[in-house]
């Protein structure tokens, strides 16, 4: 039997949303008046319409069911955690690397108090948390071993745990354990919690909020020739199989935050569809999350205009997102990235 998706679109923000919303022609996202949409489509492997929410009642009876309960899902108010508040959107994940090559900024953090001084800052430019990794997985990058991942990572931990909100970018459960008991806040895994076995007797343990990341192969092997029959299709089905698998093995909380994984087994095509398309992962129920800060993506569309932190397609993309409801975005340059939402959202509503 052909299976059939829900894909909000057409977009209000700020004021022009929440007049929609209150004469009844939009309804918002995620209980959010500030966003709201007034349009859907309906997406199968085969086939694809769009509609206005008034044309719902037309659609035959089984396709209707579906749509009717995928809208109730996208349109629930989202529960706060790990200082991420869902009636803004939107927020932001600070990223801190300290590695010694890391795909943007290896080796710029991991000396003496850089990585803390770095933290504090991004989290004073407007980061709602920080995302600590103390291991590459830039392509083409190996796994390293727990004790020197730890090692790179711990002092800092330490020393920002009790100011500011912290997240793990580990895919190892015993640097999971480890940082848990420091303080951590969120944990979030590249691998979509199938590099260690452990790692969902850890999540359960501990009942911490969780990142499911989109990963084709491994950091080592993903972008050799990456392939999918529908780039955007199959990562929604991956979602939904991720979720099974984690309810399965006894975790029943919502905290859980969904991201794509621009650049994560992806070519250009697929990044450009994934981030084009985005909400369709608003059906299933959870936050989405969107990592496009410097990446390669930027250099293959911008050409001879690439630059080292590609700060100017970060932001455009970043803005982009905004404007599909994405909840988080996780970025290297805050400041930029926050004094780019603050501009857009005065004129937006000017």
């Amino acid at each position: 039997m052909q299976r059939y998706y829900t894909k909000v679109c057409n977009f209000y923000y700020g004021n022009s949303s929440k007049e929609l919303i209150k004469k009844n022609k939009a309804l918002p996202l995620n209980g959010n008046k500030e966003i709201s949409f007034d349009h859907i489509e309906i997406l199968s492997r085969k086939y694809k319409k769009k509609i206005h929410i008034k044309e719902i009642k037309k659609l035959p009876n089984f396709i209707k069911k579906k749509v009717i309960k995928d809208l109730k899902t996208i349109i629930k108010k989202k529960k706060n955690f790990s200082n991420f508040k869902f009636n803004i959107v939107p927020n932001i994940m600070g990223v801190l690397n300290l590695t010694p090559d890391s795909f943007s900024d290896g080796g710029k953090f991991n000396r003496k108090y850089m990585g803390y001084k770095h933290a504090l800052n991004l989290f004073k430019s407007g980061a709602n948390i920080i995302d600590i990794g103390g291991e590459s997985t830039r392509p083409g990058s190996k796994k390293i071993k727990i004790k020197n991942e730890w090692n790179r990572i711990y002092s800092t931990i330490v020393k920002l745990n009790k100011k500011i909100t912290l997240s793990l970018d580990t895919r190892k459960s015993e640097i999971m354990k480890k940082g848990i008991k420091l303080g951590v806040k969120l944990i979030n895994d590249i691998s979509g919690l199938s590099h260690d076995k452990q790692t969902v007797k850890v999540l359960k343990k501990y009942n911490i909020p969780f990142v499911i990341q989109h990963i084709q192969g491994t950091p080592t092997t993903m972008q050799k020739n990456p392939r999918y029959k529908n780039v955007l299709l199959d990562i929604y089905d991956y979602f939904e199989d991720k979720i099974n698998y984690v309810r399965l093995n006894g975790i029943n909380h919502n905290n859980i935050i969904l991201d794509p994984g621009i650049g994560f087994g992806k070519n250009l095509r697929h990044n450009m569809r994934l981030i084009s398309n985005i909400s369709i992962f608003h059906s299933l129920g959870f936050p989405v999350l969107l990592g496009v800060s410097r990446k390669k993506f930027i250099k293959d569309i911008s050409g001879l205009n690439d630059s080292k932190k590609r700060i100017g397609g970060t932001i455009s993309s970043s803005l982009f997102a905004i404007m599909q409801g994405v909840q988080i975005l996780r970025v290297h340059d805050v400041n930029e990235v926050v004094q780019s939402i603050k501009v857009f959202k005065k004129l937006i509503n000017n």
